[in-house]
This record gives structure tokens, C-alpha cells and sequence, in this order.
């Protein structure tokens, strides 16, 4: 199965909490609903931070990969 197609990508590498949430809030408000943003992050911590994220700003978050130690988020803005 093959990822999402974003269409915006957000590199939080090498950043750590709070930053990639931060960042990706801020990508989010950005987007117009039906967008999908592909965050890229390597804290250990963004997986659980990211989900209670768009959770909580009730979007979409359509799928989480892992390639080694990074993470790979496709969210969607629902609205």
C-alpha cells in the first residue's frame, strides 16, 4: 500500500517536543480542509504527541509509518 499523496510536506527532523507539535499546528492552520500535510519527525516522543494533537483539533491523521527511527505523518484538515 502506498503512503498518501501531501500536499505539503513538514520536516521537523532533528527537532524536539514541543517543537514538532508546534510546527505542525502551525502547517495545519495554514491548510485548507481536504489538504494533506506529510510531518517527518525523529523524536521519539512526536508519535504520541502528534496523534493527541490532531486529536484534540479534531483533524485526521490517515496514516503513521516508521522507517527506522523517523516517523512519517499523513494528517488530513477535515475543517
Amino acid at each position: 500500500m502506498s503512503a498518501p499523496e501531501p500536499d505539503r510536506v513538514l520536516n521537523c527532523m532533528g527537532f524536539r517536543c514541543p517543537e514538532p507539535v508546534l510546527k505542525t499546528r502551525i502547517e495545519i492552520d495554514k491548510m485548507l480542509a481536504g489538504q494533506i500535510v506529510e510531518v517527518i519527525a525523529d523524536d521519539p516522543a512526536a508519535e504520541e504527541d502528534i496523534k493527541s494533537l490532531v486529536k484534540r483539533i479534531r483533524q485526521e491523521l490517515v496514516e503513521i509509518r516508521k522507517e527506522g527511527t523517523n516517523f512519517h505523518f499523513y494528517i488530513k484538515k477535515v475543517r
